[in-house]
């Protein structure tokens, strides 16, 4: 059989099964003429890794603009945007939910019955860290929105702060359709014409995709192996368990009985970029790739992928909600605290808030962890307990920030009138 005749997404789906091998045979210091195969695939997933990430400034400016332009009316802008801050926010609460209620059940802090403050070697004592606690509330989050604004967007742009940038992009597409139509033509026509210039550089790049994740999956495996997730085994499967609810049951309720297509089909329209985000653990750098399984295979009108799918790459980040939530229960438990209704309140809303703000790269939770940690007294330390099996959970929950974009594309295209959503067999 012709590898290559295969469809993308299987070939992505071997590329993982054979580096998962070659990481453990490699290891990091196994190589050839002084050459280690860690440093190779650190070199090929990096390059690839970062053609991604080259798309990624252009593609979202131009994808927006040009698809708020090609809205038109102020009503039907505001009535989709509407519909899309509503899903956002709604699935983004539902995967906290979904987080909170498993680590209350598994209390994957707690083992034999008494916290694993000392296994873990955290230093702080229980008694310390809830005096800590008292009177802190989530104003830290206020920070977060503040980059929605950038100083300089040049700068926002070089430095990946997307949050500002698509504020700006949504501003210039709104009034750009405000000015004279001799000038909009010209300026919809340039916009237009990038989008499509990046969209087939992005079906260029993809061609290599099955090697860049190749590298990518195989320089984790090299480098953690599976000894690490030992001590941390309840806390990973608590997230992992948590993950698949929201992915195979909550999203695809969502699809069926609001978007009133079929679950598998979005599932088979979507394994490349769910496949690419799982092994690059972004979903900026995914969402080139986000936005043509979305179109080409979902058949979402470019009006609506346009919009939904940059926004939701930057502020619907489901899987790093739950992440962070369970994240803070997790160290709360470890260090012997049983946290208020109201403690755990503040600790789902300021995952909510947070996760709109963390940029879409890969380990950006940590920030946020940290900020719910800072927001509620508990020790900064805490994080240190995570990064053993940080790498392998952050491409798991950039699998599910990813799959959700999606879904709201499908949903909100449904809402807005689209027909022939997910025709058939996706092609890829």
């Amino acid at each position: 059989m012709n590898l290559l005749r295969l469809k993308l997404h299987w070939q992505i789906f071997i590329a993982l099964a054979l580096a998962v091998a070659a990481g453990l045979l490699a290891g990091r210091d196994g190589g050839l003429f002084g050459v280690t195969f860690y440093q190779v695939f650190d070199f090929v997933g990096t390059l690839f890794l970062n053609v991604l990430k080259m798309l990624i400034v252009p593609l979202v400016v131009a994808s927006i603009i040009s698809g708020i332009a090609g809205i038109g009316s102020s009503s039907a802008l505001g009535r989709l945007g509407g519909r899309t801050l509503v899903y956002y926010l709604l699935t983004s609460l539902l995967a906290i939910l979904v987080g909170l209620l498993l680590v209350n059940l598994v209390a994957p802090g707690i083992v034999d019955g008494v916290p694993a403050r000392e296994r873990l070697g955290l230093v702080a004592d229980g008694q310390s860290v809830l005096a800590g606690m008292t009177g802190r509330g989530a104003g830290d989050v206020v920070d977060v929105f503040l980059r929605m604004v950038p100083v300089n967007i040049v700068a926002a742009a070089a430095d990946g702060q997307m949050l500002g940038l698509i504020f700006f992009s949504l501003l210039y597409g709104y009034f750009m359709t405000r000015i004279g139509e001799a000038y909009a033509e010209v300026q919809y026509n340039f916009w237009h014409g990038l989008f499509k210039v990046m969209m087939l550089i992005t079906e260029w790049a993809m061609r290599f995709a099955p090697i860049g994740v190749f590298a990518l999956v195989a320089r984790v495996v090299a480098d953690t192996g599976f000894a690490a997730f030992a001590p941390l085994a309840m806390f990973f499967f608590t997230v992992v368990a948590a993950l698949a609810v929201h992915f195979l049951l909550t999203l695809p309720l969502l699809l069926r009985l609001v978007g009133r297509v079929h679950p598998l089909r979005h599932y088979q329209a979507m394994a490349p970029a769910l496949l690419t985000a799982f092994s690059t653990a972004s979903s900026s750098a995914t969402l080139p790739l986000t936005l043509e399984c979305v179109e080409k295979n979902a058949k979402v009108s470019n009006r609506t992928s346009s919009f939904v799918l940059p926004l939701g790459a930057t502020v619907n980040m489901d899987g790093t909600a739950l992440y962070e939530c369970v994240a803070a229960m997790f160290i709360a438990q470890a260090y012997g605290l049983e946290l208020s209704f109201a403690v755990q309140f503040t600790v789902v809303l300021v995952a909510l808030l947070t996760s709109i703000g963390v940029a879409g790269i890969p380990a950006a939770s940590l920030v946020a962890i940290a900020i719910i940690l800072g927001s509620i007294g508990l020790p900064l330390e805490g994080i240190a307990l995570i990064l053993a099996v940080d790498r392998v959970l952050d491409m798991c929950r950039t699998a599910v920030n990813v799959y959700s974009d999606s879904c709201g594309a499908v949903i909100i295209a449904r809402l807005e009138g689209e027909e022939g959503l997910l025709p058939g067999t996706a092609q890829s």
